[in-house]
């Protein structure tokens, strides 16, 4: 009977076989979606299907011996996205029209996750940071990441506040955009860390200079762009899970994140991190009061199709960020003892405690966008954005005041824009744009001191227009305008003796609204016509060498800080004074480059040239006197600087084990007004790295960097105080730089697959292997203390 079965199941299959046509034709034309040119040398085939037909110069084809009901097409060609086209076989002739993308910024959003990088600019100096780096400093902040990068430096604060520089800039200059969002997080504070978490990001590019000006014309050193890793399209489901243990800290983070993509272009992503650190320390000695508590979390979710999509992200990032007890000083002759002392006056046992001096910041982020594409002429992009930050400095005070801030500040944004970008033409594209943007600032009076930053409503208007045409296969230009309008109308309290002091009463007492006793109420209110533009070209020879030219104009408003500072800034434990006449910066950069790839090695050399019209700068000026004793001040001033530098990389890989790498970095900063050297600028800084890899090895790899930072020999000349104790004038070096380092960092990596989705890697970093004692001039606690000592960093990461 089973026999008989069989017989039967097989005598119907094959004469289903006998009975379907297979005698059907699929022709059509394969088209470029923008200007709906053909694209020649097409591949067009079956799903599963080894036979492959190609467009002819027509962008036709045609595939015969179709078989009739539904199928699965499989189109791509060079630089597109490969479309998954499904059809119904049901007449002897079925014609398609097929559309394909042909830009590369497109093509990037859905080629791989968590790597797809393109770069944003044609002419500018331009670095990434790829996903794997990214990983490597999971445990550390997005400063520490970004000096893996020549031309890139930090201003610190101890080892858990770094301000990413770029060629020698950083503060306001610098822009930080998260997720297509520019960061308002308070950034004008030297001890004002990015409020970022790093292991929410894909990937990181750094523009240097202000060529970007769809970013922002102000951005005088450059723009740092955190990009979130891109979402397949396809019914995915993945994440991973990266877990850290520090020696140095006695501490670590852990932090995952899991994305789901749907059918029909629906995802959700969600992902969290935590980190945990206590007292850490210099090769002699516990660096009391340094231990950090970080939280970082966000949540996106959307629809992305090809034509048009949506999106909408939340994130929210919390730290409590102790400061080295040592650095608080309750006078200057405090800080001319810990300039003059070898180690730190207050040295305690090891802890977790965060006790003050401290600080605790608070930034909540929200985004919401929309995009849509229009077949022939280009994509529109829309965005509303708005971000919550608040900051809390803690000082040392006496009794229940001990847990009241010293600075209570809370910062809203809200952000409005709408860009198009016309790319209808395979040689030139057009991108233009305008936002709005509106900020309020309120500084709470119940700190029980004298507010630093006033009350005060920022308003932005901004336009841009910029564009690329490529004149050649070899040779393509950019250009581009930008205008943004600024206006800070303030509420500040001036004591009277401070107004007259900075002779305010006979320039600005139209501002005057009311007068309180021994203190005035005045309403500043400031308005700036800012133009930035750049212009640009790249150029590609006939041995592939690629050569970029930039010149970029770009003006900066001043910031809060730097109009209204008035008082002790308790977490940098200086009296800071800002200047009403502070006017727009105004910055011409000039920049090239020039990258040569061979078999074996290759090298990339960026010199430029940055000459800065009344540029702003903070620096010390003396000494005041008040209630809690003598306080170095540090006051904001204007005048023409000019910055050099030079950038350069090179590699070469020795064997197919063996590579190394080579970056060197130069950037001079002067005071041509006065003929000065400017303050913090980065001393010269030299890496080296041998790196072995053997795939075969579970993908081992082992690298050994060596790092050498010369001594910075041109800085401002130092200021001469009067010390209460010494009872006399005498030379405060609060200028002059450390002596040269030099530091080792090995780190090493393994792989071991769990399954046919699920991967280990593990990772073992040292960094400062030989425990080597240093101070490094841009950091602002080097006169209390050494910088860290050895640091053994164990990380797990699994991939599911």
């Amino acid at each position: 009977m089973k026999r008989l079965f069989a017989v039967l199941l097989l005598v119907v299959s094959f004469s289903n076989v006998i009975a379907q046509d297979c005698s059907n034709t699929l022709s059509g034309t394969v088209i470029d979606f923008h200007d709906g040119m053909p694209l020649e040398g097409a591949a067009v085939q079956i799903s599963g299907d080894t036979n492959i037909v190609y467009t002819n110069d027509e962008g036709k084809f045609e595939l015969n011996s179709i078989c009739m009901g539904s199928l699965e097409l499989e189109v791509s060609h060079e630089a597109c996205i490969t479309q998954f086209i499904k059809v119904e076989i049901a007449e002897t002739q079925t014609e398609l029209d097929i559309k394909l993308e042909h830009h590369l910024e497109e093509l990037d959003e859905v080629k791989v996750v968590g790597d797809a990088v393109v770069l944003k600019t044609n002419s500018a100096q331009e670095v990434v940071l790829r996903q794997q780096t990214l990983e490597q400093f999971s445990s550390g902040s997005l400063g520490d990441a970004l000096r893996e990068l020549s031309g890139v430096s930090s201003l610190n604060t101890g080892a858990t506040i770094v301000k990413p520089a770029i060629h020698g800039l950083n503060g306001s200059r610098v822009l930080i955009l998260n997720n297509e969002v520019r960061m308002q997080d308070m950034e004008w504070g030297d001890e004002h860390a990015p409020n970022v978490d790093i292991n929410s990001t894909g990937s990181i590019s750094v523009i240097k200079g202000a060529a970007a000006l769809q970013y922002g014309g102000d951005a005088i050193g450059g723009v740092i762009l955190m990009e979130q890793a891109r979402i397949p399209a396809k019914d995915t489901l993945f994440g991973k899970t990266l877990l850290n243990g520090m020696s140095n800290g006695r501490g670590g983070n852990i932090t995952s994140e899991l994305t789901k993509v749907f059918d029909k272009g629906w995802f959700l992503k969600g992902q969290g991190s935590y980190k945990r650190l206590g007292d850490q320390e210099a090769p002699d000695y516990v660096l009391s009061n340094t231990g950090i508590r970080e939280v970082g979390a966000s949540l996106r979710f959307g629809k992305r199709l090809f034509t048009w999509g949506w999106d909408a992200n939340y994130s929210y990032y919390n730290a409590e960020i102790a400061i080295l007890r040592a650095s608080h000083i309750g006078n200057v002759d405090d800080l001319i003892r810990g300039i003059n002392s070898g180690q730190p006056e207050v040295i305690r046992p090891f802890t977790y405690d965060l006790q003050n001096p401290r600080q605790e910041v608070f930034h909540h982020l929200g985004k919401l966008k929309f995009y849509k594409r229009f077949e022939g002429l280009g994509k529109l992009n829309f965005q509303y954005d708005v971000q919550v930050n608040r900051r809390f400095e803690y000082d040392i005070r006496r009794g229940d005041s001990d847990d009241r801030a010293s600075i209570d500040l809370e910062l809203t944004t809200h952000t409005l824009g709408v860009d198009f970008k016309w790319d209808a033409k395979q040689k030139s594209q057009l991108h233009f744009g305008v936002l709005g943007r509106y900020q309020d600032n309120f500084a709470n009076p119940d700190t029980g001191v004298r507010r630093l930053i006033p009350d005060y409503e920022k308003y932005d208007l901004g336009g841009f227009l910029i564009g690329e045409y490529q004149l050649s296969d070899k040779l393509l230009i950019d250009a581009g305008f930008r205008y943004d309008f600024t206006r800070i109308d303030a509420q500040k309290f001036y004591l009277n003796s401070r107004w007259a002091e900075r002779g305010y009463d006979q320039e600005f007492q139209d501002f005057i609204v009311e007068n309180a006793g021994n203190q005035i109420l005045t309403n500043p209110v400031f308005d700036y016509h800012n133009f930035s533009a750049t212009a640009g070209l790249r150029y590609f020879d006939e041995n592939q060498n690629i050569f970029r030219f930039n010149y970029a104009l770009s003006q900066r408003a001043p910031n809060p800080s730097e109009l209204f500072s008035d008082g002790l800034h308790h977490s940098a434990a200086r009296i800071e004074l800002g200047d009403l006449r502070i006017d727009s910066e105004t910055s011409h950069k000039v920049s090239a480059s020039m990258e040569r790839d061979f078999d074996r090695w290759g090298f990339t050399l960026e010199p430029y040239a940055n000459f800065i019209k009344d540029f702003i700068l903070l620096e010390p000026t003396g000494v005041e006197f008040t209630i809690r004793g003598a306080f170095p001040v540090w006051g904001y001033r204007q005048t023409d600087a000019r910055l050099l530098g030079i950038d350069a990389n090179a590699y070469v890989d020795w064997t197919d084990h063996w590579r190394t790498e080579h970056q060197f970095s130069l950037v001079k900063g002067n005071d041509i007004e006065n003929n000065l050297a400017l303050i913090n600028i980065p001393a010269a800084n030299f890496r080296n790295k041998l790196k072995f890899a053997r795939p075969e090895w579970r993908n081992f790899e082992a690298s050994l960097e060596s790092n050498y930072v010369f001594r910075q020999n041109e800085f401002p000349p130092n200021v001469t105080v009067f010390s209460p104790e010494q009872q006399q004038d005498v030379v405060l070096e609060i200028n002059t730089p450390p002596e040269a380092y030099h530091v080792l960092v090995f780190d090493s990596k393994l792989e071991f697959p769990l399954g046919s989705s699920t991967k280990l890697t593990t990772r073992l970093t040292v960094n400062n292997v030989l425990n080597t004692n240093y101070r490094d001039y841009l950091n602002r606690q080097r006169f209390f203390a050494d910088d860290l000592g050895r640091n053994f960093i164990l990380q797990l990461k699994l991939n599911y």
